[in-house]
């Protein structure tokens, strides 16, 4: 890795979703929606967006429009500042995970970093495509690591792993690096943590943060899903 740079929830999102050797993401319609509910969820954690609650309605208000110093945390928040009027979080999610090229983007960012490298290969020997292998495994391996810490334990639960474990799981990508019958066996506790319940710290945010993308995730990915088929 070329520098110890801060990677962030969405980044983490496309590092599970990415076959390390093949440099390929399966489920391209789920990864989409969790990478949506990740910027979504980095921007509430960052304190650049809160929660406004209207009946069961959830809507998204800029609360500090301070750059994040990441080139597409910093676009979907100008985003949501410079709407007509309020959106609800699930329009949100949508729209972020509707970004043009967003898969590419997130990637080659990686590339910038250090962790993962852009390439070409060919499909049935005729079709071009663009992948991107793993060449730092560190990320990913710190990123598993917590996760297998935060769902095969009873402790408490940071803030970060906390909205992770809560996208994840609504995304269906915990079983790209677990055992899915271990993963059966820790239903009950990915429920708790996915509800903010396992926080150590939980802040209202946190909770929120978790909850909202987890909720909207699932629900983009299903109907992203649906129009697909």
């Amino acid at each position: 890795m070329k520098s110890r740079e801060k990677i962030f929830l969405y980044e983490e999102v496309m590092l599970l979703s990415l076959k390390d050797e093949k440099g390929t993401m399966e489920n391209g319609a789920f990864n989409q929606a969790a990478i949506g509910g990740a910027i979504l969820s980095e921007l509430l954690l960052s304190g650049r967006i809160e929660i406004e609650q209207e009946k069961k309605k959830r809507f998204a208000r800029v609360a500090n429009d301070r750059s994040l110093g990441d080139p597409l945390l910093d676009e979907c928040l100008q985003r949501i500042r410079d709407a007509k009027k309020r959106q609800q979080l699930r329009t949100w999610v949508s729209r972020f995970a509707n970004t043009k090229d967003l898969k590419n983007r997130v990637a080659r960012q990686l590339c910038r970093k250090g962790v993962l490298r852009e390439a070409e290969d060919k499909v049935l020997l005729i079709f071009k495509r663009r992948i991107f292998p793993e060449i730092d495994p560190q990320p990913e391996r710190e990123i598993i690591a917590r996760l297998k810490q935060a769902i095969f334990t009873t402790g408490p639960v940071d803030s970060r792993t906390v909205v992770l474990v809560a996208i994840a799981q609504s995304a269906n990508l915990l079983k790209n690096v677990f055992e899915k019958k271990k993963l059966k066996e820790r239903k009950e506790r990915i429920k708790i943590i996915s509800s903010g319940d396992a926080a150590g710290n939980a802040t209202r945010e946190v909770i929120q943060a978790a909850q909202a993308a987890a909720a909207m995730t699932a629900i983009m990915a299903a109907s992203v899903a649906t129009s697909s088929s």
